[in-house]
């Protein structure tokens, strides 16, 4: 039997996002198990379940927010219509009740929220991994309003993707018919539709619009926009041969309402299971009891196994748009191991893409893993600047989370020195690794430069002279002074006048191999 994961309030708004809902006050952590919908009726006797959701319809203003709190102590939210007065009374009743305060887009109708968000929770257990989605119900919504308009229709995404489409296409032209076989409309249409306005038009209508392209193997088109609040989802277009009746404008409008709800839906069950299959492989690099019960359930392999971490490289200016491309990252990294063998598995793991990759005895199996990632940082260079790092080999799955360290000591690596499109093998960055442990160490225990080397940071500092940057030269380029002078473009004579002063200031034996490389180490973890 399959444990169901819990429907918290936390939960359902990441999987929904901040587009219809939004957090005004919280009374801490979003944990709170969500049982069921209810709408406030300032009429009815007010009865709401531990857990509920509050839907309250024409509250607004602090008072009234609070009076309302101080009568459902026991809900999981109460959603109220932006803008959400929240002021310090707020506050405090949400910290007393424990109840948070939610805002509603103003462009949402209450109608919409109930049923999305019932639609969530009646979902029972949530979808695995591998489950059907709900396109089956967008293509019933196609033929739906294919019957309201007499019209064939195709539902599309804002990027002119075709997510359903009705039947009687037959009845439609050459680029419907081959907008339908590519699942996306053609270059050639998608220019004449810019260069005539119509995506602006279309936008900015917020009803029905009728298109007559200059061309006269296209039939003529209706569309209409699916938006929730300001965010377009997509758009519905119909093969007419004549403007709408106003009749058929109004059922198409009205159809619109009810796809952008299904594409809500749609969109919360993908963001669920992106969740639960994130949530899962976290047990699995994690280790622990549950590990091989999560295992289990993505399908994955348990014996011989690399974690890669994988990160983009660079901070986004826009998080939305951050996230938006870190999603679609960890999809191509899923796509890529899963094509390399059909029991690996990928997730992304807050900033970091993991995957699970099985490998086939033969050894030098790390290498080989290495080998995978520099493929993938091959084929998305030119869309995703990336690192990966690849722990080393898991015979079993209570190794995988020595892997997985592995693997992200590797990408710290990697993102310390500030490369990108690389790809690193633990055993390949060891030291490295080792040096910014000891560095953490370092920071976390306050720890400063000692002996011979503070005192050159000290008289460098006091007089402004560049000791420990010649001794770094001269160490670096193996005790060679003409080579090291080169570096610091310095004559050499020059060089061997700072050297013998550092010597003298510090204190520091350079024929000693272990105070050579206590220097060394110093620079390493505290900088020069």
């Amino acid at each position: 039997m399959r444990n169901r994961p819990r429907a918290s309030l936390g939960r359902i708004l990441h999987d929904l996002g901040t587009t219809v809902l939004d957090v005004a006050a919280s009374p801490g952590e979003l944990d709170a198990e969500v049982t069921g919908v209810h709408v406030y009726d300032p009429l009815d006797e007010l009865i709401v379940p531990s857990g509920a959701i509050l839907l309250a319809v024409g509250v607004q203003g602090a008072g009234e927010i609070c009076a309302l709190l101080d009568r459902v102590p026991h809900a999981s939210g109460v959603v109220v219509k932006l803008p959400v007065d929240v002021d310090e009374r707020v506050r405090a009743a949400v910290l007393e009740t424990g109840v948070a305060v939610l805002g509603l887009t103003r462009a949402a109708s209450w109608a919409q929220v109930a049923a999305l968000l019932r639609s969530l929770l009646a979902e029972g257990e949530l979808a695995e991994p591998d489950g059907e989605g709900a396109h089956g119900d967008l293509f019933s919504l196609a033929n739906a309003v294919c019957a309201l308009l007499d019209a064939p229709v195709t539902i599309e995404d804002r990027s002119s993707r075709v997510l359903a489409f009705s039947g009687r296409q037959d009845e439609t032209d050459p680029g419907r018919v081959e907008t339908v076989l590519g699942r996306q409309v053609p270059e050639r249409y998608l220019r004449q539709l810019e260069e005539q306005g119509v995506f602006k038009r279309l936008y900015q209508s917020h009803g029905p619009i009728h298109i007559e392209l200059d061309d006269e193997t296209i039939v003529n088109r209706a569309a209409m926009e699916v938006r929730v609040g300001d965010e377009i989802l997509g758009s519905i277009w119909a093969v007419v041969r004549e403007p709408l009746s106003p009749q058929r404008q109004r059922a198409l409008a009205d159809a619109a309402k009810i796809v952008a709800l299904q594409l809500l839906r749609e969109r919360a069950g993908a963001d669920t299971q992106r969740r639960l299959r994130a949530d899962l492989l976290s047990t699995v690099l994690a280790g622990g009891a549950d590990a091989a019960e999560a295992a289990g359930r993505l399908g994955i392999a348990t014996t011989r196994l690399c974690v890669l971490a994988a990160q983009l490289a660079g901070v986004p200016a826009d998080p939305a748009q951050g996230e938006n491309d870190r999603q679609r990252f960890c999809d191509a990294l899923a796509l890529h191991v899963g094509a390399i063998h059909p029991k690996a598995a990928a997730a992304l793991v807050g900033s970091v893409a993991y995957a699970v990759l099985p490998l086939a005895a033969g050894g030098d199996e790390e290498a080989r893993a290495v080998r995978v990632a520099e493929s993938f940082l091959a084929r998305v260079g030119p869309r995703h600047a990336a690192n990966i790092g690849v722990g080393r080999l898991a015979l079993s799955l209570a190794q995988v989370a020595r892997s997985r360290a592995d693997a992200d000591r590797a990408l710290r690596v990697l993102r310390t020195r500030g490369t990108a499109g690389q790809a690193a093998g633990y055993a390949e960055v060891h030291f490295e690794s080792l040096l910014l442990q000891v560095a953490d160490v370092a920071a976390a225990e306050e720890q400063a430069p000692t002996g011979p080397y503070q005192r050159l940071l000290d008289h460098d500092a006091e007089h402004g002279t560049e000791l420990a940057a010649t001794l770094g030269a001269y160490l670096d380029a193996f005790g060679d002074v003409n080579l090291a002078a080169a570096r610091v473009h310095v004559h050499a004579n020059t060089f061997r006048y700072r050297l013998k002063r550092l010597v003298e200031i510090s204190g520091l034996d350079l024929a000693d191999p272990d105070a050579r490389l206590t220097v060394m180490l110093q620079m390493r973890i505290f900088g020069r």
